[in-house]
C-alpha cells in the first residue's frame, strides 16, 4: 500500500492557504514527499462549520474551497464508514472531539501517517508510529 499522509484540518487549510509559516520545514518536506496526500471527509464539514461560524476566513466560498482543495490540489478526501465510525468510538479516551476521533480512525483504518499539531494527539497510544506533529 502506497504511503498516505492524512492532513488534520488546520494543516489543511494551512497548507493550502500559503501559510507555510506555520508548518515547519519537516512537515513541509513530509507532505510534498508523500505518494498520496489526503484528509478526511469529515474535515470538509469541519471547515464548512469554521466558515459558518466566522472563525474561519477563506478567499472562496467554501464549495469553490473545498473543490479546490481536493482534486486540483492533488488531496483526496478519505471517506467514513461503518469501520472507522466504531473505530473513532473504540479509541482512548483522551479527549471527546468527535471530528478528531474520525481523522483520526481515517488516518488508523487507512494505514497512514497522521499530521497535526494538537497537542491531544500525541497522548493517543494508538497513533504511536504514525503521527507527524514536529
Amino acid at each position: 500500500m502506497p504511503e498516505i499522509v492524512v492532513l488534520d484540518t488546520h494543516i489543511w487549510v494551512w497548507w493550502l492557504n500559503d501559510k507555510f509559516n506555520y508548518l515547519s520545514a519537516q512537515q513541509i518536506d513530509c507532505i510534498e514527499q508523500a505518494e498520496r496526500v489526503a484528509v478526511s471527509v469529515i474535515s470538509c464539514f469541519e471547515v464548512a462549520q469554521l466558515v459558518k461560524r466566522e472563525r474561519l476566513i477563506l478567499p472562496l466560498p467554501i464549495n469553490e474551497w473545498v473543490h479546490e482543495a481536493l482534486t486540483p490540489a492533488g488531496v483526496e478526501a478519505l471517506p467514513l464508514s461503518p469501520v472507522i465510525a466504531c473505530l473513532a468510538v473504540n479509541l482512548t479516551d483522551i479527549h471527546k472531539d468527535p471530528f478528531d476521533r474520525m481523522i483520526i480512525a481515517t488516518a488508523l483504518h487507512n494505514q497512514a501517517k497522521l499530521m497535526s499539531v494538537d497537542g491531544h494527539f500525541k497522548n493517543y497510544p494508538e497513533l504511536h508510529g504514525h503521527l507527524i506533529d514536529t
